[in-house]
């Protein structure tokens, strides 16, 4: 009967152990294959050019909903969120043979571990009892990696407090193997991948809620008032924020519920809605430019008419007045908030695609660890400037920069304890000068002497003053008595 090794084992044995044992067994269980799915379309943006002049729209009249529960008015009412070290280089599409060779390559990855070791990694990784897989499998598709997700999510929220200002959205992960809830998503660039919704900081980016999409339950229906229930989700435990979302989440009792949680809402809404007054969906007679406002106690929606024959629908719960802004578009304050919080999520996915630690592989929890790894990373940077504003003060790679001594640190303990060399030269001059500072004493506490002492290997009747000692024994040795060596020679 084959061993079962645990994650903390697994990585245990292929950083420290020296020995040639075999590759672990690499059984996975088949998923299904996937079935194509259309999300719902995208909103293409606010940004529409016209020449036509701005008018006023008429103020103080009633609109009436299109199920007859709302009432809509102009005027506004009174009350009122290894691998990273290698992403570094941005190696995803260079062969690891390129990345490992001797000549060409990169040092410092021969210094930490063997491309053997390295491509045994993703073979013998498992994040679960595989023994009890099945199982939960029954009711959980994420079975595989949900421990390790789920422990990863709960400290999200630990490590930073997001600004006022939190965007919701949803990014895709790239993966085009076997997976029983992959998507297709025709607006995304990779198409098919792994659905992620996101709470992230609006400003920063600091992804402070995720939560894998998995599809509908097995033999289930699809779910209802999927968009108010996600942002619900990834929204519990904020309080003071306002929520930026597109048209598939913003609706109407998705900002009941966000007030009564003390949270507002901000985002455009698709002109199927019901609660939407039939006179803002019109744009049969209107001015370029114009914009229509509509208010209740709780919501206010306005209707811009960025082009002849076009309008854009949004739906705010903090803002309470038909203000626009002096520019020459004549946008209203709720569209410019809009687009100032609602490429958070989206920065978050430009920032994974510009250094990222994936690898390519058929097996789709190692697609999920390695976002895992690569958000990780991001939030850290943004933790790290939050905490050291001046840091790198003027540089445009400082992202770039602070990866490098990411990494660093995180092989830095491995690379200390390594006892077999790699065989390039540079990559053994890179472990030893490791080795060699994490060897070497701290700084002494007293003060340098400028006093020569004499020579203990000397006799005495010669005299032989130096300045130097001994590496190990701190004893004062002149030249004659010295030894040099070089790095390959170093024990």
């Amino acid at each position: 009967m084959a061993k079962s090794y645990t994650l903390l084992e697994t990585l245990d044995y292929l950083l420290d152990s020296s020995e040639t044992e075999s590759c672990l067994e690499d059984t996975e269980a088949d998923d299904s294959e996937p079935e194509d799915c259309n999300p719902p379309e995208e909103n293409t943006g606010l940004e529409e050019e016209s020449d036509e002049e701005y008018e006023e729209a008429d103020a103080d009249q009633t609109f009436e909903s299109k199920n007859g529960k709302i009432s809509w008015t102009t005027s506004p009412q009174p009350t009122f969120v290894c691998g990273t070290y290698m992403g570094v280089y941005r190696p995803n599409n260079e062969a690891l043979s390129s990345l490992w060779e001797a000549e060409t390559g990169r040092a410092i990855f021969r210094a930490v571990m063997s491309l053997r070791r390295f491509r045994r990694l993703p073979k013998v990784i498992r994040f679960d009892d595989r023994a009890t897989r099945p199982a939960r499998r029954e009711s959980d598709k994420l079975a595989p990696i949900r421990d390790v997700w789920n422990l990863w999510v709960e400290r999200l929220p630990l490590m930073c407090n997001p600004g006022l200002d939190i965007t919701v959205d949803e990014c895709l992960v790239p993966f085009r193997g076997r997976c029983s809830f992959k998507q297709y998503m025709p607006s995304k660039p990779a198409k098919y991948g792994i659905k992620i919704w996101a709470a992230c900081d609006a400003r920063t980016s600091y992804a402070w809620n995720m939560q894998v999409y998995t599809g509908k339950p097995k033999g289930g229906q699809p779910e209802r008032n999927q968009g108010m229930r996600v942002v619900l989700d990834l929204t519990t435990g904020l309080q003071g924020h306002t929520v930026t979302c597109d048209n598939f989440f913003t609706s109407y009792a998705l900002g009941q519920e966000l007030l009564r949680r003390k949270l507002t809402m901000v985002g455009t809404v698709r002109k199927n809605k019901p609660e939407l007054p039939p006179a803002l969906l019109t744009t049969r007679d209107r001015v370029c430019f114009s914009s229509i406002f509509a208010f209740t106690e709780t919501h206010s929606v306005v209707s811009h008419c960025p082009k002849r024959g076009k309008n854009v629908l949004l739906m705010s719960t903090c803002h309470k007045d038909a203000k626009v802004s002096d520019r020459e578009d004549k946008k209203p304050d709720v569209m410019l908030d809009y687009n100032r919080c609602k490429g958070g999520v989206d920065n978050l996915d430009k920032m994974v695609a510009s250094y990222s630690c994936k690898r390519k592989t058929n097996r789709w929890p190692m697609v999920v660890f390695s976002t895992i790894l690569d958000v990780s990373a991001i939030n850290a940077f943004v933790v790290w400037r939050e905490v050291n504003p001046s840091w790198e003060r003027g540089n445009n790679f400082k992202r770039r920069l602070f990866l490098e001594e990411l990494g660093k640190a995180l092989v830095s303990p491995h690379m200390e304890r390594r006892k077999s060399l790699p065989h390039a030269p540079a990559s053994v001059a890179v472990l030893k000068r490791k080795q060699d500072s994490s060897n070497s004493p701290g700084p002494s506490t007293e003060p340098p002497s400028s006093k020569r002492k004499r020579c203990q290997v000397c006799p005495l009747a010669k005299d032989s003053k130096t300045d130097k000692q001994c590496a190990n024994c701190k004893r004062a040795i002149c030249v004659a008595h010295t030894v040099y060596l070089c790095q390959m020679c170093v024990d």
